[in-house]
């Protein structure tokens, strides 16, 4: 099963948690993919050299960034219409799971569960 970040991992990651690390680890190890959705980037980079962890793994061969594109920007939009939602990038990253088939990494369970109550999701 493929493995989406959310802005939680991201910054677990950027903050050196050990836990986050390894589950992402495990899921490069084992060859499955590793996805972060675009607007997830935008929402924690900031640039410069205090996000050196960040910038490795985002780099990263085996790690895709998942485009939002228009078509996708729409969905997240109508996702966030039927669950009474606002966060467009939430609703980004549990398309890309559902899109994916996979589980997501997050400090926002809660808020994902809102959009989709059946989605996969790991603390972080």
């Amino acid at each position: 099963m493929s493995l989406i970040l959310d802005a939680g991992a991201l910054i677990a990651v950027e903050r050196g948690d050990r836990s986050t690390a390894a589950v992402i680890e495990v899921a490069r190890l084992d060859h499955r993919a590793v996805i972060v959705p675009a607007g997830v980037v935008g929402q924690v980079w900031r640039g410069g050299g205090r996000q050196v962890r960040l910038a490795r793994l985002l780099n990263a061969r085996d790690v895709v960034v998942d485009p939002l594109t228009h078509v996708a920007a729409r969905a997240a939009g109508v996702l966030c219409g039927a669950t009474g939602t606002s966060d467009v990038i939430d609703a980004s990253v549990v398309l890309a799971a559902r899109r994916h088939g996979a589980t997501v990494i997050s400090s926002d369970r809660a808020d994902l569960e809102g959009l989709d109550p059946a989605i996969a999701v790991v603390d972080c």
